[in-house]
C-alpha cells in the first residue's frame, strides 16, 4: 500500500499545481467543446475518492452532500466557483490523503460492497478501490492537461 499512497500523493500534487498556478477564472473556464473546467475535474476526483473508498466501505463520506453533487459523475459546472469553493476543494485535496492513510493504517476499511464501474472495472475490496481511484485520477489529469491548453 506504501507505493499506492506514494502514487496517490504524487498525482495529487500535480493536481495542486493546477489550483496555485492558474487564476480563479481560468480555473472557471469551460473551454469550447468541453464539458467542464479545471476545477470541477479537481472537485470531482475528491468525490469520486470518497464514493469508491469511504462509501464502498460502508464508511461515512468526510464531504457534504452538496460538494457531492456538485462533483459527482455526470454533473457540469453550472456556476462559477467562488475563491471560498477553490480554497476548500484546496484544502480537501492534501487534507483527505492523510485521513484515508490514518484510517488504513488504524484499520477502518474492513467491509466493502464490490461495485463496477461505468467504463467496466469490477472492484471488490478496498485495494483494487484505490488501485482504481489513482487511474481515474490519472485520466483526469489527463483532461486538465489537456484543457489547459486552450484557457
Amino acid at each position: 500500500m506504501q507505493a499506492t499512497f506514494k502514487i496517490w500523493e504524487t498525482n495529487r500534487k500535480l493536481h495542486l499545481a493546477f489550483l496555485e498556478q492558474y487564476t480563479l477564472e481560468q480555473l472557471n473556464k469551460i473551454p469550447e467543446g468541453f464539458k467542464n473546467n479545471l476545477i470541477w475535474n479537481i472537485g470531482h476526483i475528491i468525490t469520486t475518492q470518497q464514493g469508491l473508498i469511504y462509501r464502498l466501505s460502508g464508511l461515512p463520506v468526510l464531504i457534504s452532500k452538496e460538494f457531492h453533487n456538485k462533483y459527482k459523475y455526470g454533473s457540469v459546472p453550472t456556476q462559477t466557483t467562488t475563491q471560498e469553493e477553490v480554497n476548500e476543494i484546496k484544502e480537501l485535496l492534501i487534507a483527505l490523503i492523510q485521513q484515508t492513510k490514518d484510517d488504513y493504517a488504524n484499520g477502518k476499511f474492513v467491509a466493502f460492497t464490490p461495485y463496477e464501474t461505468h467504463i467496466g472495472f469490477h472492484l471488490s475490496t478496498f485495494e483494487e478501490a484505490i488501485n482504481f481511484n489513482n487511474y481515474h485520477e490519472g485520466i483526469h489529469l489527463g483532461f486538465m492537461m489537456n484543457i489547459r491548453k486552450f484557457i
